[in-house]
């Protein structure tokens, strides 16, 4: 991994695109990174189009803006290539994770020609199999760090283990569902 790595999440607001930015923030931190996980605000409503970013290194941040050419993009909703360029300034060198159910050769025609890697996951199937419910964030969250390389993914695992005890310790059946879909998305990236 290079010094840097910068992460740009496209996502629409309730999908927890920005609490996932922050969680990786949070992992990075403990252990022993130097981090930045913030959102960036247009209109504060359910559906609307959000985006968050994340700076991870092993040496000192001193850049303080908005993510203009990141490493990796995470799209968490797939309706969002239709009107959002969410491959504007991505790195050739990188790539882009998208919550999907298509194959790569269906959906690389929407990504504007980005010729660069493209990842997927369908984050609806890991979460009807492991949660019962819908929460996306999840398993884009442990997708990127596999994809990304910013961690090994068994690190990953034990701190977000850590984190979710922590957060959830009067409902152990929300740490048990989280850290299934974590584990079956970090299977299940391609």
């Amino acid at each position: 991994m290079s010094s840097l790595t910068e992460i740009r999440w496209h996502g629409r607001g309730g999908q927890g695109a920005k609490t996932a930015a922050l969680l990786l923030a949070d992992v990075a931190f403990s252990i022993g990174k130097y981090v930045q996980g913030f959102p960036e605000y247009g209109p504060e409503r359910m559906g609307a189009p959000i985006t968050a970013f994340n700076r991870i290194s092993d040496t000192q941040i001193r850049v303080h803006s908005n993510i203009y050419d990141p490493d990796f993009v995470v799209v968490v909703d797939e309706t969002l290539l239709h009107g959002v360029d969410v491959t504007n300034g991505l790195k050739k060198e990188g790539g882009i994770l998208i919550n999907t159910a298509l194959s790569k050769e269906e959906i690389r025609p929407l990504l504007k020609g980005y010729e660069g890697a493209v990842y997927t996951i369908d984050a609806h199937d890991v979460c009807m199999k492991t949660l019962g419910k819908y929460f996306p964030n999840t398993p884009m969250l442990a997708a990127i760090v596999k994809v990304s390389g910013v961690m090994e993914p068994d690190v990953f695992l034990r701190e977000m283990e850590a984190s979710l005890k922590h957060k959830f310790a009067k409902k152990p059946e929300v740490l048990q569902g989280n850290m299934k879909a974590l584990e079956l998305a970090l299977q299940e990236v391609c």
